[in-house]
């Protein structure tokens, strides 16, 4: 019979399944900027501080307007129609139960005067690259995970960890103006854990006899990799938290969820992570997609299909070149009306990174999909990347539209 965690879990066997020492020995800082894409918007638009603002409209439809007085006026959240989701909301719109991933709509009706602005990617990749160099300067061995978040290995550093956590801190806002929640623990796992316990602009700095007060209360979703459907599952078993999974036995997690998962679940639910911090990894695809205000036709809408498809095909491209890679499959992803995704994948016999090039490859793959219906998503993807030293793209030529009805293919959901 598995123990009951009153009030505080303390499962059997933590101290032995701590992992070696070496990995208790280290230092591992997860940096995560705070309310990142909102914070970029609110540099170029400092009025809007203190309001509620979500980031996730139009560019065309909610860019700020310049008066003739030299003020600026704002679209707001109620004036919005369509079917769009938040990329990010400050936390002044948060505390109205509005998140990123939430469709706008709905985030309209939870915060109707709501500030709305417009993405702005290249703000955000500038802001990007500002604050992970500054981080280096601080912890040479970094490792990007995200737009907006990274790990570094500061075990080789004598200062003491606050002080560390103190110095990224300030180089962070002196590169950038912003701030940002520092987590450092011996691993990836609870640094990233941590980093999210003192949010806005925090530092917790966690050892492993800290997990029965500090780690094992959390809900058991909090550990990245527990996703919804393993959450649920472990609800139905009556585990809730942390604390509560470290307490079940490895094999009856095993024989609840496998060999493989149930043994990682056992591992991180004690805090156990041994992976490195990886300074560099090659990326294994690329790829952009937009969704629809409103279904389009293949047939009635074939100009406007075309030219978003162009756009996508020379946004890959452009971020192919950017980073210095070919592609050898290129593929497309749609997905209709009644939520049916579709992919196809083209492989090529010499790798390219040239727009055009990339466009015919996918538009070949797009003659392989039925069209019959209306489509509420596209996307191009490039994947099989090699670098691009001493490779040749296709020689240019002018491209057709490819929206046209193809057979009825096989399907792939």
């Amino acid at each position: 019979m598995c123990p009951k965690l009153d009030p505080v879990p303390v499962p059997p066997g933590a101290a032995a399944a701590s992992g070696p020492p070496e990995a208790v020995a280290r230092r591992i800082v997860h940096l995560d900027m705070d309310a990142f894409f909102a914070s970029c918007e609110l540099s170029k638009y400092p009025e809007l501080r203190g309001r509620p603002m979500v980031v996730g409209g139009r560019r065309a439809a909610h860019q700020p307007r310049l008066r003739e007085d030299g003020t600026r006026e704002f679209s707001l959240l109620r004036d919005y129609v369509g079917r769009g989701v938040l990329t990010t909301a400050t936390y002044e719109a948060r505390t109205f139960g509005v998140h990123s991933g939430m469709p706008t709509m709905k985030a309209a009706r939870l915060a109707p005067h709501a500030v709305l602005l417009p993405v702005d990617f290249d703000l955000y990749r500038s802001y990007s690259r500002r604050f992970k160099d500054a981080v280096r300067t601080v912890a040479p061995v970094v490792e990007e995970i995200g737009i907006d978040e990274l790990y570094a290995d500061v075990t080789a550093l004598e200062a003491g960890a606050q002080e560390i956590a103190v110095r990224l801190k300030a180089a962070v806002r002196e590169a950038t103006g912003l701030t940002c929640s520092v987590g450092i623990a011996p691993n990836k796992l609870l640094a990233k854990l941590c980093s999210d316990l003192e949010k806005p602009d925090g530092i917790t700095i966690l050892a492993m006899a800290d997990l029965p007060t500090r780690i094992w209360p959390l809900p058991a979703a909090r550990i990245n990799g527990i996703g919804p459907k393993a959450s649920a599952r472990l609800a139905e078993l009556g585990v809730a938290t942390i604390g509560e999974l470290a307490a079940r036995d490895q094999v009856w997690l095993v024989e609840r969820f496998g060999r493989s998962y149930g043994r990682w679940l056992h591992r991180v639910s004690h805090g156990v992570d041994e992976r490195p911090v990886v300074t560099y990894s090659e990326p294994v695809s690329m790829s952009r997609e937009t969704t629809f205000e409103r279904n389009l036709h293949a047939v009635r809408d074939r100009a406007e299909l075309g030219e978003v498809f162009t756009r996508l095909c020379e946004q890959v491209a452009a971020d192919l070149q950017r980073k210095g890679y070919v592609a050898r499959t290129i593929g497309i992803k749609l997905r209709f009306d009644d939520f049916r995704t579709v992919t196809r994948d083209l492989t090529l016999p010499e790798p390219i990174a040239d727009a055009k090039a990339l466009r015919r490859a996918a538009g070949s793959c797009l003659k392989r999909v039925d069209l019959a219906r209306t489509i509420r998503l596209l996307g191009v993807r490039a994947s099989a990347l090699e670098r691009a030293d001493g490779a040749v793209s296709e020689p240019e030529r002018q491209l057709a539209i490819d929206f046209e009805p193809g057979p009825e293919p096989s399907r792939q959901d």
